[in-house]
């Protein structure tokens, strides 16, 4: 509504607003109307003076006169224009297009990709004020990157809506805060904010609760003497000042989303073993040669530009894409879930919370899908409201929602904060933290990516190879390309011939089958001890147990609730020794 305001689309209920009406505003539009220019003409239409220019000098020069056709290059060398397809270019290389796309139509392009050109068309503009409005949710890691740096040599001023913490930090020196109806102003970046705004908010409630002893003094005051002559003068003294006292309102804190994964019901070592593995679309290759292990304790960030394939694999792994050649073997106990933006269109649009939750059990009862609803902020009204008129926030909360429920060991993530406000990315990072299983997320959200992920892939050049480093390790190696051969990519440079490879190989996998045999003798260990540690905790749940006549049955249960606690811790400990063994062979 603001940036309605701004832009004179909406008019004032009341008070004033005032704009210089020489104010050049650059906006990013929602749509596109010149679907027939090229991408390059898109973007140098932003500076309207500008392209205006650009199109009369393409004229033809037998209708313009000698004095008009040097005024259009006056006007040019004022504008800078002979530089402007320069700065186009670097505009859209720096948001993702390469240069064999500055020619295509605008119409050739996917949605997310035509709001990049509305976001390369409005930084094009030479403008005093840019207004955006979550710039990110189209873009990749790099774009975002690029960005960051564009919009820190921006000279004019900058008004932007995001709930990308790690951006905001990144681009902004003041918070504006805009909460029961009013507007607050913070200076400093959004970590800054949160500082202040914890400091407000707890002065607050301390001179809330301070002002309501008084009130509290006051109104017993006048209550006891406003009926007794001696002492009436006094209590209407008291009425007046408290009349006149200027309420504190209690500290409001916005109510935190919270929510949790159930521990998986199994937890396998290697969930997914993938061999040699193309994928592509009808014969057309995107990514070649994949050769990965994925075990419980991976906490993956898949890392790449957009269109290198990084959703194609993660589209492989959950089972939605067949693979063009090599294999991929699923542990038998694996369990995945899988979020991607496609799944909140694919939603029933008549059908509501409530029973697209009631779908996944049949079994369960109303009350508790209302419980589990109600953690991801689905009020009473939300839950029996049609998914059809839910936000795209909304919507996605009740995916995730979907996705929590199933218990899996194995979770893709495919740009899972779109349309998430910042309050419900800080309960999904938190949730994710403790979750027990094995993760693989695809995210241009830093804050989530450094919480959460402990390793990386990098999908790049039609591989998928592990980058050894951090995400500003790779916002450096970003900086400094083409400079590929720096790359951290764990690579073994020792070449071999095929045949000493078959045969190291062999030794490996002789190594090897002992201790995978080992391992799954202990595996059925520990899942033995499991089911036995639980049937004790099961009889120690018995309130006659406690009584003073089963005191020895007690002493002997509890005893050996110890016994087969230590073997359990024993046999964890051989199982990670095996393990440790395994993955030093493999390597």
């Amino acid at each position: 509504s603001l940036f309605l305001l701004i832009l004179k689309q909406i008019e004032l209920d009341s008070g004033e607003f005032h704009l210089p009406s020489e104010l050049v505003i650059a906006q990013v539009f929602q749509e596109i109307t010149n679907q027939h220019l090229s991408a390059m003409d898109y973007t140098l239409s932003g500076d309207e003076a500008l392209y205006t220019t650009l199109e009369r000098l393409k004229d033809d020069h037998t209708k313009l006169d000698a004095d008009e056709i040097s005024e259009l290059h006056q006007t040019m060398d004022q504008l800078d224009g002979y530089a402007a397809q320069s700065k186009a270019a670097k505009l859209l290389t720096g948001l993702g297009f390469t240069q064999t796309q500055f020619e295509l139509p605008v119409s050739d392009f996917s949605g997310g990709w035509q709001m990049r050109l509305n976001l390369a068309r409005a930084l094009m503009c030479r403008s005093d004020l840019l207004l955006l409005d979550e710039p990110t949710n189209h873009l990749d890691l790099e774009a975002i990157f690029w960005l960051e740096d564009y919009l820190a040599s921006y000279t004019g001023t900058l008004l932007l809506i995001s709930h990308d913490r790690d951006f905001l930090n990144n681009s902004v020196n003041q918070i504006v805060n805009l909460s029961r109806q009013r507007a607050m102003l913070f200076n400093g970046n959004y970590a800054s904010y949160e500082a202040q705004r914890r400091e407000q908010l707890s002065l607050q409630q301390a001179g809330y609760e301070k002002q309501q002893k008084e009130i509290k003094h006051i109104q017993h005051f006048i209550n006891r003497f406003k009926a007794k002559a001696t002492k009436a003068k006094q209590a209407q003294s008291r009425i007046k000042a408290l009349a006149k006292l200027e309420i504190i309102a209690p500290a409001h804190i916005d109510s935190a989303f919270q929510f949790s994964f159930t521990p998986p019901e199994h937890t396998p070592h290697t969930l997914i073993k993938i061999d040699d593995v193309t994928l592509g679309y009808q014969n057309n290759k995107v990514l070649a040669n994949i050769n990965h292990k994925f075990f419980i304790t991976d906490r993956i960030g898949i890392l790449g530009a957009n269109g290198e394939g990084k959703s194609t694999f993660i589209k492989f792994i959950a089972g939605k894409l067949k693979a063009l050649g090599g294999e991929c073997e699923h542990h038998k106990q694996l369990k995945m879930a899988y979020f991607a933006q496609h799944q909140l269109e694919q939603l029933d649009a008549n059908d509501h919370a409530l029973g697209h939750m009631s779908k996944l059990n049949p079994l369960a009862s109303e009350q508790k899908m209302r419980d589990h609803l109600g953690c991801f902020n689905f009020s009473n009204d939300k839950i029996e409201q049609k998914i059809s008129t839910l936000s795209g926030g909304e919507k996605a909360r009740l995916v995730l929602a979907a996705l929590v429920y199933s218990k899996p060991n194995l979770l893709l993530l495919d740009e899972p904060t779109n349309h998430l406000d910042i309050d419900m990315r800080d309960a999904l990072s938190i949730a994710l933290q403790s979750y027990e299983g094995a993760m693989l997320l695809v995210s241009h959200d830093r804050h989530l990516i450094n919480t959460v992920c402990d390793s990386f892939l990098l999908v790049k050049d039609k591989k998928v190879r592990v980058f050894d480093g951090s995400l500003d390790d790779y916002r450096t190696l970003l900086q400094t390309e083409p400079a590929a051969k720096h790359l951290k990519i764990q690579k073994n440079k020792n070449t071999v011939s095929r045949q000493d490879q078959r045969r190291l190989d062999a030794e490996r996998r002789k190594k090897l089958r002992p201790l995978y045999s080992k391992l799954k003798k202990q595996e059925g260990l520990m899942e033995k001890l499991a089911i036995e540690k639980q049937a004790v905790e099961n009889q120690l749940t018995d309130n006659s147990l406690y009584d003073a006549n089963n005191k020895i049955q007690l002493k002997s249960l509890l005893a050996k609730q110890t016994k087969i606690s230590k073997d359990i811790s024993l046999a964890e400990n051989t199982y990670f020794i095996l393990l440790e063994e395994i993955e030093t062979l493999e390597k």
